[in-house]
């Protein structure tokens, strides 16, 4: 009987014993199984996401405003503000979801996003988006909410002076919806740019070319100035730019490296070619004005800095140190060409360059992320670009991509564009476009 007890218990024990051990190693498989928050990550994308904002505002706010005449420098700052405080609204009532959120329907999925996540219902405190498994949906929702923000702010460059500011509003979110969000899909999202191997590391096609793009669209759907080629239309207050334009130098490093979506070794070497490129540029541009003008201005020498941080963008994360200097100096010759003598020969009036350095710039970048990407730098692209690893069929894809955006965003905010002037007028009045928009438009002005 004795012997029989202690049978029975040994048997139950070794049962106990499996179960715990079955237990556990079911506990483990969730555990490994479940996404992981990573506090560094988190951090830094948190940061990266404050950093992109100080782009806009004050950044970009500040580097046009002071590009354009006194008189509609309030005007000017209001577009950027403006624009901040709708697209921010817009991205969580509908941007997000349509544009990093995946479509039950896998071929529609290649066109736009889905709607699961309009309002954000679906966002939970423990919600990830499979784009980002280290971090909270909502810090990856934040930080691409920046990108949507500064992206349509881009174009008040090249529409600066005669654009109603009610106008300025409804463009802003139409663009954002019918442009941007499938773009971004296009590209980032799961669509049919990204699946197809375009290389667009933090925004070349989807920010620059396309806000540039939209720029080129829009200040030829405008019309010229009052008084362009005929009155002086110097900048107000270059060190407001000068300020501005370090400002966006400075909150790049967010734009560039915080596209790693992690705190490593990549976002270093992003954000170390985003300085080498920045400041080859801005060397690029002011060397060629200084040979044909025989002074560098300061002016020069921003808008140079301003498009290297454009031209590596598309590129940061896949180039080495030598590939960020290239393009850097690549970018600032070609695009003090574009903005300065191109413009002049064919008489546009992009007022403050944005067809010529954010689009320009990023079709450029674009361009020579597929030459000089390689897989040594970022082996989830194991085949790397035409230059370093010899895959002529990268600089295909990427001509693609630049093809397909520009095409894409021309045709669509043309419509949008004149959609808006037959319902409400894009244009300020002649009177309120000589006297300013400052005084008309806000019942303010700059004093002093």
């Amino acid at each position: 009987m004795r012997t029989d007890l202690k049978k029975f218990g040994v048997r139950a024990l070794a049962a106990a014993a499996a179960i715990l051990l079955s237990t556990g190693a079911a506990f483990a498989q969730a555990a490994a199984a479940a996404p992981k928050i990573d506090s560094g990550d988190t951090a830094w994308m948190i940061t990266s996401s404050a950093l992109v904002l100080l782009m806009t505002i004050p950044g970009l706010g500040l580097f046009y405003a002071g590009m354009v005449r006194k008189k509609n420098m309030l005007a000017t700052m209001a577009q950027s503000f403006g624009a901040t405080c709708i697209i921010t609204v817009l991205w969580m009532v509908i941007g997000y979801s349509i544009a990093f959120t995946p479509n039950a329907d896998a071929n529609t999925n290649q066109w736009i996003g889905g709607f699961g996540h309009i309002f954000l219902k679906q966002m939970g405190l423990n919600a990830i988006n499979p784009l980002a498994p280290t971090i909270p949906e909502s810090v990856y929702m934040f930080f691409q909410m920046t990108f949507a923000i500064i992206t349509p702010a881009l174009i008040a460059g090249a529409l600066a002076d005669r654009m109603k500011f009610s106008a300025f509003m409804w463009f802003m979110s139409l663009w954002l919806i019918l442009v941007y969000c499938p773009i971004a899909h296009w590209v980032w999202g799961g669509g049919w740019l990204g699946t197809m191997g375009a290389m667009d590391y933090a925004g070349g096609s989807v920010v620059h070319l396309n806000a540039g793009t939209a720029g080129l669209v829009t200040c030829l759907v405008l019309g010229k100035r009052v008084g362009y080629g005929s009155e002086n239309m110097a900048p107000y207050n270059v060190l407001f730019s000068v300020i501005g334009a370090s400002l966006l130098w400075v909150g790049w490093f967010g734009f560039n490296a915080g596209s790693a979506v992690h705190a490593d070794w990549n976002a270093g070497m992003a954000a170390a070619a985003t300085q080498i490129a920045t400041a080859a540029a801005a060397m690029g541009w002011m060397v060629s004005e200084w040979i044909i003008s025989r002074k560098p201005s300061v002016l020069g020498m921003i808008s140079g800095a301003v498009a290297g941080l454009v031209a590596i963008t598309p590129a940061s994360g896949f180039v080495d140190p030598m590939g960020a200097l290239i393009i850097g100096i690549a970018a600032g010759v070609v695009c003090y060409v574009a903005s300065v003598w191109v413009k002049r020969l064919l008489g546009y009036d992009d007022a403050l360059d944005t067809w010529g350095v954010h689009g320009v710039g990023g079709a450029l970048g674009a361009i020579l992320t597929g030459a000089f990407a390689s897989s040594k730098i970022q082996p989830t692209y194991p085949n790397g670009g035409w230059l370093l690893d010899g895959n002529v069929h990268q600089m295909v894809v990427q001509f693609y991509d630049v093809a397909a955006v520009f095409i894409y965003c021309a045709v669509v905010t043309f419509i949008i564009l004149k959609v808006i002037d037959i319902v409400i007028g894009l244009r300020v009045s002649r009177d309120v476009e000589v006297e300013g928009l400052d005084i008309n438009l806000h019942g303010e002005m700059v004093q002093g």
